[in-house]
């Protein structure tokens, strides 16, 4: 295993405010000698991980028949393409209707976990690879099968087979605080063993949009086309992330980089080594970020928490009494800011693990234990779930649900009443609601007809906040709406 090398809180501090002193003028001495004890420590983390960080070769064969550019697969259409191999299939081309076959190769890193051979790096530099070679530092080179991938979380398992083989050390990604050093390690623009030093940037970052499952660390340590799959590691020497993508408009670094934290890579790993396949934990709800207008609507406080729209059939959701409109506040006492919160602690526990959430419902705080299933594939999920009234208050025309209006918008439900036209600017166009979903609830009155929609709309005063429960083509959501003055 590669040694940790240890540099307490202080030095670093010490050593950081010297180097800082350092732009500013010449130093001797006693701050010399921590400008050298941090380089040192930089020094010394880059030689024990640098055994255990490879190159990959990822080759996926092309198979293109005819014309490559005009009309046939749009990567061969790029001027970069054509810059090197040329029009090969223009009309003036000399290939022009030969059936070709093409090698486009990539280049990433990855970094041995196990000394087995299994290697962690991203599912975006090997998930599509025909062929896969791995380059040691020591410049031993191998063929590599994929073990695994996981695109929801864009990382993949690959495993080569030889001897003496080097590994990481993976740390805790939870101990990890905004401002700690990190250095991220792999090869840049094919640039064999690279390292670049920064900080974390912060911690938590969900709304990235690469992935299905995000929790990343940003950094400003310098990552580059090539570091994909490659290890971000703290100055102990241990992997705390897998460097995944960068934020930049002109393809390199711009100072805004992420890395999958190790303790979610690492749950991955582990699953895909074991059986090829991630399982992942699963309650059974949909769900929705509590925004202030709904708190106020549910007589909540304050909007913090993860509120309930509806529960699924015959899941541990339902089994544990959880209810529509229940607002989940903690699990195992760690506090939700979002609903990218609730899946990512859910999907990381072990089907029949059991968790325990604090829930406001009705105004009072209640704990539930809630055993742990397993998520299903997609698909395979159960959900629960002609008169008109001209435009009301809400701005709504609303019918009630008939063969016709379920087809014409794929409505799950056999009874209802489904909108049928938004009125531009009103009150129910502001919040974002839409032709062909129906209204379930109104101030958690059901609604099942026209009747019961003009009766719940008549104990409604002007200036009034509703509560509705709308349900969409994939999912149920609570909408907050203010009737006008």
């Amino acid at each position: 295993m590669i040694k940790k090398v240890r540099r307490s809180a202080c030095f670093l501090m010490v050593c950081l405010v010297v180097l800082l002193l350092a732009l500013q003028g010449p130093v001797s001495g006693s701050g010399l000698d921590a400008l050298r004890g941090m380089s040192d420590a930089f020094a010394e983390v880059s030689e024990n991980v640098r055994p255990a960080v490879v190159s990959i070769n990822a080759v996926k064969v092309i198979k293109n028949s005819g014309n490559m550019y005009q009309g046939g697969d749009p990567f061969f259409n790029d001027p970069f393409w054509r810059h090197f191999f040329g029009d090969r299939s223009s009309p003036f081309g000399r290939n022009r209707g030969r059936d070709r076959s093409f090698k486009q190769e990539g280049l990433g890193s990855g970094v041995i976990v196990d000394s087995r051979g299994y290697i962690l790096t991203n599912n975006h530099v090997v998930g599509e690879a025909d062929e896969i070679n791995v380059t040691l530092p020591d410049k031993r080179t191998f063929d590599a099968q994929i073990v695994g991938t996981d695109p929801e979380t864009d990382l993949a398992v690959i495993k080569i087979d030889g001897e003496d083989l080097p590994t990481a050390t993976l740390g805790d990604s939870d101990k990890l605080r905004v401002g700690n050093w990190v250095l991220a390690v792999g090869n840049p623009f094919g640039l064999k063993y690279s390292v670049t030093a920064g900080i974390v940037s912060a911690l938590g970052r969900t709304e990235v949009k690469l992935a299905e499952y995000e929790n990343f660390i940003q950094t400003d340590a310098a990552i580059n086309p090539g570091n994909s799959g490659g290890p971000l590691v703290n100055l102990d020497g241990e992997v705390v992330g897998i460097n995944t993508a960068i934020v930049s408009q002109s393809g390199g670094y711009q100072g805004i980089g992420f890395a999958i934290p190790i303790n979610m890579a690492g749950r991955v790993m582990e699953d895909l080594i074991k059986g090829g396949k991630v399982v992942r934990g699963w309650l059974g709800v949909m769900i929705q970020d509590l925004t202030e207008e709904l708190a106020e609507a549910l007589k909540i406080d304050s909007p913090e928490g993860v509120l309930v729209s509806q529960i699924l059939e015959d899941t541990p959701a339902e089994e544990a009494g959880l209810q529509q409109g229940d607002v989940v506040v903690e699990i195992d006492g760690k506090k939700l800011a979002s609903t990218l919160d609730l899946r990512n602690l859910v999907a990381l526990k072990e089907p029949g693990d059991t968790v325990e959430l604090l829930i406001v419902r009705e105004g009072r705080e209640k704990e539930i234990d809630v055993k742990i299933g397993e998520r299903p594939a997609q698909g395979s999920i159960k959900r629960l779930g002609s008169d008109t009234a001209a435009h009301d208050k809400l701005g709504l025309v609303v019918q009630e649900l008939t063969k016709e209006l379920r087809e014409t918008y794929a409505i799950e439900v056999r009874e209802g009443v489904v909108v049928v036209e938004v009125k531009d600017d009103s009150p129910a166009a502001t919040v974002g609601i839409s032709p062909g979903e129906v209204i379930m609830e109104i101030n958690h009155r059901e609604v099942l007809t026209i009747a019961d929609y003009e009766e719940a709309m008549s104990r409604v005063r002007s200036g009034e906040r509703l509560l509705l429960l709308m349900k969409g083509r994939r999912a149920v959501r609570y909408v907050a709406v203010t009737l006008p003055e």
